[in-house]
């Protein structure tokens, strides 16, 4: 027996009146047949509006309410198309024509003066849902022959294109590449104000892409699928492939001047054609050759490239990309050389989203909509199956333990999943977003409008964001990233409507990446900086202090083997930490002290006035005695004003000077003195 809804199951009416007494007055007067959903103003009725539009019926309107009065929400269902599927009968006291006239084109069905009777509700109230009920199913009929006629065009295209490729031996997938890639360059032409496209251009370009090798079904199979080089005769056989898609096109009877024909035959006959006049089979040159043919001709060659085919293996994104850009498969327009050289990174992952693409939720929600609205009728198994798929869906949600929203922006509405809210305690719609607790407990200030402000500023070709936020997580601070994708409109120019997005906890993971590069940027024996990370802290103060008032100080213990070599290696690692632990306690935090390896270190620190009491000081510290082992050093020193900000130059300086201390018997330090005649150490 069929699930399909019930025509005797009550319709839902939404009641929209700041009056709890005219609202109870018509409830009454409605409730026996139908469903009552009540709101007090026009934000209360967005909010409802954008969770059941599906379900309501029909809303009766109030004119005068605080909040949003009914022409602000006539406005906002405009806005959000909702005025196409559910009809407004206004019932206000309010009889000024200039009212009357204005809710009229703001979209409403019919005007319902106060005081009012019974009989005269209940009766525009039928015939308005009938009305529309009518004029629904009316249009769900065109509509419906309109998408049969371009599904069966476009499946049409898709069988026939799938038989050429199977009998060329190649992927099923050839054909979807090439539309996925058509429409990728397309859009990016368009982007960049190239050729004068559009999007109704795009779509018909892609459509008749798929026709580009429909002459191929009048090669031989032989021809078509040999594993080894053609030989000039085959090649010439082959290349009859273009003229003969063409002509295949042209001959269709009655059928020549459709668009789709039209772009097929340019697409077919010139998709071999290149940039410089050596392609075939007219020799066009430059933009004799239709952009159309050209975007489809470096679509076919990239997919050619990277697929597998009877006769060679698949090339990588990268080397196709390489081969291309090189010449090495002909020779192309400059515009889409440009192209594919900034738009190569997001190619591959484009490529692969279009074979990946997960429809699974939106196709629920297509056919639920479909069933609620009468216009299929289906199994107790379909049903079933369904709730199943929506089950499923809201576990794996769940499981991921990441709170989902969605933010309107007519009416100004943020929207948790149920898990989110749960987590965050917190209810799961907030009709005014940026001033409720989501956005000034959860965000830190400010924060929740910079996401807003990044999202506004996307852009309907590139709307997914990523930021990082400190966000307050029911009383813990904790680092997270927040995945957004912001909607809009569907007319020209789109208007950003809104967005959907998810809060992912990183902190444990930001907190074990900083804990790594923590440990990568030290030494591990002695806990401070190697010279790697040290030499980046002083290059980054070099170039932005340009008076340079800072001395490198380079040292090495001196004996150090003999203390390997008497005591070991370990009691050699004490030393060494002994060393260091001097260091840390008898200098500043702003100091930069490093191990360069074995036994040699680094101070790089500011001074004021002199720097030899300071290098005395340090250096006075160091010597002295570990255990049995007495310990002295040899220190070599550079003035950062005299290496023109150049850290290299500098290390130079002090190194030189302390090879000059090591040649003269150890245990000193050493100046490095650049004289006007040429370097020298004193």
């Amino acid at each position: 027996m069929s699930r399909n809804k019930n025509v005797f199951e009550k319709k839902k009416i939404l009641i929209v009146d700041d009056s709890e007494i005219n609202r109870a007055l018509l409830s009454d007067m409605l409730s026996n047949e139908y469903e009552i959903v009540e709101a007090e103003n026009g934000l209360e009725a967005s909010a409802i509006l954008h969770e059941q539009e599906q379900e309501i019926s029909l809303m009766l309107l109030d004119i005068m309410m605080p909040v949003m009065d009914g022409f602000e929400t006539l406005e906002v269902m405009n806005k959000n198309d909702w005025i196409k599927d559910i009809p407004v009968i206004m019932i206000s006291a309010e009889t000024v024509p200039a009212y009357i006239d204005r809710a009229y084109e703001l979209g409403v069905q019919d005007y319902i003066n106060r005081p009012f009777d019974e009989q005269t509700v209940r009766r525009r109230v039928v015939n308005t849902i009938l009305l529309f009920s009518k004029q629904k199913e009316l249009t769900h009929m065109v509509t419906n022959q309109i998408m049969e006629k371009e599904n069966d065009n476009k499946l049409m295209i898709e069988i026939l294109s799938n038989i050429v490729e199977f009998r060329n031996g190649e992927s099923g997938l050839h054909v979807l590449h090439i539309r996925t890639l058509t429409e990728f360059f397309l859009k990016w032409l368009i982007e960049q104000g190239e050729y004068g496209l559009s999007q109704e251009d795009i779509y018909l370009i892609c459509n008749a892409s798929a026709l580009h090798d429909i002459g191929k079904i009048s090669i031989p199979t032989e021809v078509l699928n040999k594993p080894g080089r053609f030989t000039d005769e085959e090649y010439e056989i082959m290349k009859g492939h273009a003229l003969e898609g063409a002509r295949l096109l042209q001959d269709i009877p009655l059928r020549e001047n459709e668009p789709l024909i039209q772009m097929g035959y340019q697409i077919c006959r010139w998709h071999h054609e290149r940039y410089d006049g050596r392609g075939y089979p007219d020799r066009l040159k430059g933009d004799e050759i239709p952009i159309a043919a050209q975007v489809v001709a470096l679509a076919d060659v990239y997919d050619a490239l990277t697929s597998k085919r009877v006769y060679k293996a698949a090339y990588s994104h990268e080397k196709a990309v390489e081969m291309i850009l090189n010449g090495e498969c002909g020779v192309f327009n400059p515009v889409l050389m440009n192209c594919l050289r900034e738009t190569s990174a997001d190619l591959k992952e484009e490529l692969a989203r279009s074979e990946g693409q997960n429809f699974q939720e939106e196709a629920l929600d297509a056919v639920e909509q479909m069933i609620e609205s009468g216009e299929v009728e289906v199994s107790d198994r379909t049903f079933k199956l369904l709730e199943h798929e929506r089950v499923k869906y809201k576990f794996f949600a769940e499981l991921s333990q990441e709170i989902q929203f969605e933010y309107t922006v007519t009416p100004e509405m943020l929207i948790l999943s149920e898990w989110g809210a749960k987590y965050l305690n917190m209810p799961e719609t907030f009709l005014n977003p940026k001033t409720e607790a989501f956005a000034t407990s959860v965000f830190a200030e400010d924060d929740f409008l910079h996401l807003l402000e990044k999202l506004e500023n996307s852009t309907p070709d590139d709307p997914v964001i990523e930021e990082k936020y400190l966000l307050n997580i029911n009383g813990h601070e904790r680092w997270s990233k927040v995945i957004a994708r912001s909607m809009w409109s569907s007319w020209e120019p789109p208007e950003f409507s809104g967005a959907i997005g998810k809060i992912v906890d990183i902190h444990d993971e930001l907190e074990k990446m900083n804990h790594l590069q923590v440990m990568a940027a030290h030494d591990s024996l002695t806990g401070l900086l190697n010279h790697k990370t040290a030499k980046t802290q002083i290059e980054a103060i070099l170039s932005r202090d340009t008076e340079r008032k800072y001395v490198l100080i380079v040292f090495d213990l001196d004996h150090f083997k003999q203390a390997n070599d008497t005591y070991g290696h370990l009691f050699g690692d004490e030393v060494l930490k002994y060393v260091a632990d001097i260091m840390k306690r008898n200098t500043r935090s702003f100091d930069i002290i490093c191990r360069m390896g074995g036994d040699e270190f680094l101070l790089f620190m500011p001074y004021k006035d002199e720097i030899e009491p300071l290098v005395k000081r340090i250096f006075l510290l160091l010597c002295g005695q570990y255990k049995e082992f007495l310990i002295s050093v040899s220190m070599g020193v550079a003035d950062a004003k005299e290496c023109g900000g150049d850290y290299d130059s500098l290390f130079h300086m002090a190194d030189k000077a302390l090879y000059k201390v090591k040649r003269g018997g150890r245990n000193n330090y050493c100046f490095y003195k650049n004289e006007l005649t040429g370097g020298d150490v004193q």
